[in-house]
């Protein structure tokens, strides 16, 4: 088994190394200020428009009320991708950013959260735009579908835009097992195995190396998954959106008293953010300490762990929401990465910058820092053993729900490769992989999901960046209607009946 391990390592360093190198960190952030600037600046020139028909809409009906049986209401679709982008990436992946990359990396973290914002913001555009009905009635809907029927209807793409959809649907397979499975089940088994079980002594043994408590709590996340994942997205959607708002106000608030407690290092906390994203190399005791590059490349690739922004998956169920209008979906991506990384990650960083691993004046970790269970350990500063309890509970229900949200991802993907029949053994392979993930080395399982994401980055920005002009055209037809009141058509799909009918819909204001 570690043989089989090691090799896995190796060939995925190779592959990782391409895809996360300085082209790639370009494609990314490079298409983030694109959209930026062909939007005009849209996250910041109309903030009170998302921001008000987000987050201030949870308390409205509509935000609530699903009208369409193939779908799930806005809120339960926000949630459900919030569950499948907070998770351990907002916990233990920015403790493994600032460990590796430093305080700097925090910096580069927001950079890629702001122009992300748009990505997720087009993507999700895009999505609603070219979903359509499977054959059960439900949405289906993401970047597989608008590389197909998108790119694929520019001239001479049909066959490059086909060929690019069956590539990302296989990455976003891969994917679904490394980021949303095994990367996410590792965490929560470290996190619980150290929280309340870390004091023992003598830990029993399954097979070889192979503990008996992390053997259990994989099981037991594995039946757990099964009863909910075979129920369906709206099973999922329906725990989502039960979880995922009250562990995060929760985690919100502890984190809240932890910078209250260390208030008085928040301003050099924020001094160490800034001087190390640009400073130069930090020398102490002739050990060459943390550079600009290493905070830039971590500070994106956790950053895109934690939000997925430019990934193209969270699309596939937000595509799943009763929304008619395209940009209104759009919004809520805004939201979602904005919520994701400016506030559940910051707060993370601003923890484990206040707990003393990381000296602040050199960027460099201080004696041995386990980066996965550096938060748990910061809250036990400040909270005692309860504090460490807190973390493994919360990295438990974000990591597991992040692993329900996911496993809909993986299924849309299979469904698009092979048909709504394949989806149910895709399924069953999934929950099978779970006990995998509670076994696997930590350090190999964020590799994997590092490359599966750069993986999955590649065919899907293509996409959007070839698509970017009908973006802007559906951003300035919705502000024309709606913010400007000028009357003209809706634009609301690529599909002649779907356009008509919700056209129909949103004209007698039933949107």
């Amino acid at each position: 088994m570690d043989g089989f391990f090691s090799q896995v390592t190796k060939i995925n360093d190779s592959v990782n190394n391409v895809v996360w190198g300085e082209m790639g960190l370009i494609f990314l952030i490079g298409t983030g200020i694109l959209l930026t600037i062909l939007t005009k600046v849209f996250q910041i020139t109309h903030i009170g428009l998302w921001w008000r028909k987000t987050i201030g809409s949870v308390f409205s009906k509509s935000a609530h009320n699903k009208k369409d049986a193939g779908s799930v209401s806005q809120f339960q679709a926000l949630c459900t991708a919030l569950a499948a982008t907070i998770g351990t990436g907002n916990i233990a992946g920015v403790a493994s950013a600032v460990v590796f990359g430093g305080p700097g990396a925090v910096f580069w973290m927001w950079v890629a959260a702001f122009f992300g914002m748009m990505t997720n913001y087009s993507e999700n555009i895009l999505g609603i735009y070219y979903r359509r009905k499977n054959d059960k009635g439900e949405w289906s809907g993401g970047a597989m579908y608008y590389l197909q029927d998108g790119l694929g209807s520019k001239k001479g793409c049909k066959t490059i835009g086909k060929v690019l959809a069956v590539i990302f649907s296989c990455f976003a397979v891969l994917a679904s097992f490394g980021i949303g499975n095994m990367g996410q089940i590792n965490k929560i088994v470290t996190n619980v195995d150290s929280a309340f079980f870390g004091k023992m002594k003598n830990p029993p043994m399954l097979v070889g190396s192979i503990g008996l408590i992390p053997f259990i709590i994989g099981i037991t996340l594995m039946i757990i998954a099964a009863i909910i994942i075979l129920g369906g997205l709206k099973r999922i959607a329906a725990v989502a959106e039960r979880i995922v708002p009250f562990m995060t106000v929760l985690y919100i608030i502890g984190s809240l008293i932890i910078i209250g407690v260390h208030i008085s290092s928040v301003g050099t906390i924020f001094a160490a953010i800034f001087k190390f994203a640009f400073g130069t190399k930090a020398v102490v005791g002739g050990a060459v300490g943390i550079t600009v590059k290493q905070a830039l490349v971590l500070g994106c690739k956790r950053g895109v762990f934690s939000n997925e922004a430019g990934l193209g998956s969270s699309v596939m169920v937000h595509s799943n929401s009763d929304v008619k209008e395209p940009v209104k979906q759009g919004l809520w991506g805004i939201f979602e990465v904005f919520a994701d990384t400016m506030i559940v990650c910051t707060m993370t960083a601003i923890v484990v910058l206040s707990s003393g691993a990381i000296d602040l004046s050199t960027g460099n970790k201080i004696g041995d820092v386990d980066d996965a269970t550096l938060v748990a350990k910061s809250f036990g500063n400040v909270f005692g053993q309860a504090g460490e309890w807190f973390v493994a509970l919360a990295i438990l229900f974000f990591a597991f729900t992040t692993v329900l949200g996911w496993s809909h991802y993986g299924t849309k993907a299979v469904e698009y490769l092979f048909g709504v029949k394949a989806t149910k053994p895709y399924k069953v392979i999934f929950i099978l992989l779970i006990n995998a993930g509670a076994l696997m080395t930590s350090s190999l399982a964020w590799e994997l999901s590092d490359t599966f994401n750069g993986l999955m980055m590649i065919p899907n920005l293509i996409g959007v960046l070839i698509l970017s002009p009908l973006v802007v055209k559906l951003t300035k037809n919705y502000l024309d209607r709606r913010v400007k009141g000028k009357d003209i058509e809706p634009i609301l799909s690529f599909d002649k009946d779907i356009q008509e009918e919700h056209a129909k819909l949103v004209k007698e204001g039933r949107e």
